[in-house]
């Protein structure tokens, strides 16, 4: 994933009140949200890629992309897939969350940004993934930068902003692919990305299986890594039948708390008062990113890249363990 520099932690975000100025069905299951600032206020400026924290009722904290061009100063629109296994959040925008009602959100952040000095840019969209996406080709349209969009979906109803896209000034830049029959994508994803054109970036977001497909065949096809930029919606986050115990440190006190096999690092730590701000949970948006001094790190996040994994000094205490018996953390 490609990323801005991280701070250890990141801290609190600034917080928002917004009002929901029109929610509306984009697709099925999907609804959008268009957020306005409250009257004597205004909304902080944002790039194309960048996505929001949005405080839901019952104390979630979900992100979501912003998928209009970040030339309108003046509102964010976001899109929400309703989850057959939601957690509670994509449940809580469809059915609570109303039209002309307040709510609360951070300010953008960005971790899946377009390259300056780009040659081309290939965006590539599965599902939900088009709303990062979406405000990428619009910015690019505007900006007169070379680029095409790939968008694909099961189905054409599930097709969040189709018409939009297909009505746009760049529309002949857009091609919409529907699964066939079969069950099979009709886009040809080796064809695509067979050759890997210098200058050429390659941007993919999506469901986890569309977008393993499009990395794992860039890199297959000899993409290098800096032209690939990809953004996962949500992590693989849960306890595993062999996960052990282990200690967490904290070296500002030296107080030491055991992590049980069914724990997180986060839920230890706050055994002991030690209190880590969380959002997604699930390692995608490092929130929560801890420097680590000492010991081994087993990294569950999809929010680190390879490089940063490998370096094993930090990591997030949302989902992440230690393969050694402690780790030292700077808190």
């Amino acid at each position: 994933m490609s990323k801005e520099e991280k701070a250890f932690p990141m801290g609190a975000q600034t917080s928002l009140e917004v009002c929901i100025a029109r929610k509306q069905a984009e697709a099925q299951d999907i609804c959008s949200l268009e957020l306005r600032a409250l009257p004597g206020q205004s909304l902080p400026a944002f790039a194309a890629g960048a996505h929001i924290d949005v405080h839901l009722p019952g104390g979630l904290v979900r992100q979501y992309s912003l998928s209009n061009d970040c030339a309108e100063p003046d509102r964010y629109v976001i899109a929400v897939l309703r989850e057959s296994a939601s957690r509670g959040g994509s449940a809580a925008v469809h059915t609570q969350l109303l039209q002309g009602q307040q709510i609360c959100i951070s300010a953008p952040r960005n971790h899946f940004a377009l390259q300056a000095g780009a040659k081309k840019h290939l965006l590539l969209a599965g599902g939900i993934g088009i709303t990062p996406i979406l405000s990428m080709a619009r910015c690019l349209a505007r900006e007169g930068a070379d680029f095409t969009l790939h968008y694909s979906a099961r189905a054409r109803e599930r097709m969040a902003f189709a018409e939009a896209i297909e009505a746009s000034a760049w529309a002949t830049r857009a091609h919409l692919h529907l699964d066939t029959a079969g069950g099979k994508p009709q886009l040809d994803i080796a064809g695509l990305l067979a050759v890997a054109e210098p200058g050429t970036h390659l941007y993919v977001c999506g469901p986890r299986g569309f977008m393993d497909a499009v990395l794992d065949t860039a890199r297959a096809a000899g993409w290098p890594q800096e032209q690939l930029h990809y953004e996962f919606f949500a992590g693989e986050a849960g306890p595993r039948e062999d996960d052990a115990g282990f200690e967490i440190q904290v070296a500002s006190t030296g107080q030491v708390v055991r992590v049980a096999p069914e724990q997180t690092v986060v839920q230890a730590l706050e055994s002991i008062g030690v209190c880590v701000q969380t959002s997604c949970e699930q390692g995608v948006c490092g929130t929560c990113l801890t420097r680590v001094l000492e010991g081994e790190i087993e990294h569950r996040d999809m929010y680190l890249t390879e490089e940063e994994q490998a370096a094993n000094d930090q990591f997030t205490p949302c989902c992440s363990r230690a393969r050694s018996s402690r780790l030292v953390l700077d808190l």
